[in-house]
């Protein structure tokens, strides 16, 4: 079964449009191109690589699905789009397009307004989406998680991806409330997790110990099934590296069948991404 990894970024500094990347974020602050990733994917044994926006802008999607163009490793481009525009409708038909993007991924971490989410003007938008075969990412937070319900509610129809576990405070270990709207949120069908981010939430000093609650909790909500590992390099390098982390989610899910990891290292993602969009041969 193909390898992929459900979630990594590339950028250039040059392009203007990633604010929150500051020279105080120092491990990360240079460009990152598929050169850099590609010893990563070869020594891990990677065959396909879902790429992901780190700007808000329609500029940065278009770089990247020129970038998935170009190399056959990049399966499939999660861009992004304005969804508080009178023309968000046109422009998601306009970007679907492109057969290469799988996805769309507002930034909602970093919008102002925590009930964005429960917006009337956003169920249209995501009835598009459905019908355009796109996934929308989930890039939310903990208190998030509860708002997310009721998209995901009234689209059964759309595929919806929780980025990075939602990002539970593991720093602090305060994940109760965090435990109980997981188990909330995968009771709904349409929705999957990804494994990633974790060690970016744990800190530098992290240890298995650390993350272990926050793994087992997801993998018994969702199932293997459907669960996504992705690296979210290079944003992983501010607490790790790509090679630790892929170890310490093998170790960490050990005790799962060979076809289960298979499908959380890349089955599942290849289903969820690949099945109506995106490269899905080489």
């Amino acid at each position: 079964m193909m390898r992929i990894d459900a979630h990594h970024h590339l950028w250039t500094l040059a392009r203007g449009d990633y604010g929150w990347l500051t020279p105080a974020l120092a491990p990360i602050y240079r460009d990152f191109d598929l050169s850099d990733l590609k010893p990563h994917l070869a020594a891990a044994g990677i065959d396909g690589t879902i790429l992901v926006q780190a700007a808000p802008t329609e500029s940065e999607t278009f770089f990247m699905l020129e970038i998935a163009e170009g190399d056959q490793v990049v399966r499939g481009v999660v861009g992004w789009t304005e969804f508080d525009t009178g023309n968000a409708m046109a422009r998601i038909d306009a970007m679907a397009a492109s057969t290469l993007l799988v996805g769309l991924r507002p930034m909602v971490q970093d919008i102002p307004d925590d009930d964005w989410l429960l917006r009337p003007a956003f169920a249209p938008l995501l009835a598009k989406m459905a019908k355009h075969g796109l996934v929308f990412d989930a890039l939310v937070l903990p208190r998030h998680l509860q708002r997310l319900l009721h998209g995901i509610d009234r689209h059964p129809d759309l595929q919806f991806v929780l980025d990075h576990c939602a990002k539970p405070h593991i720093r602090t270990g305060d994940i109760a409330v965090w435990k109980r709207d997981i188990a909330n949120v995968a009771e709904r069908p349409n929705i999957v997790c990804k494994l990633s981010g974790l060690v970016t939430e744990a800190g530098s000093g992290w240890q298995l110990a650390d993350l272990r609650p926050a793994v087992d909790h997801v993998l018994d909500c969702f199932g293997p099934q459907r669960l996504l590992w992705g690296s979210d390099w290079p944003v992983l390098n501010l607490a790790g590296d790509y090679e630790r982390w892929l170890k310490a989610s093998e170790t960490l899910l050990a005790d799962l069948s060979p076809d289960e990891k298979a499908a959380i290292f890349g089955g599942n993602a290849a289903r969820i991404y690949l099945t109506k969009r995106g490269r899905q041969t080489v």
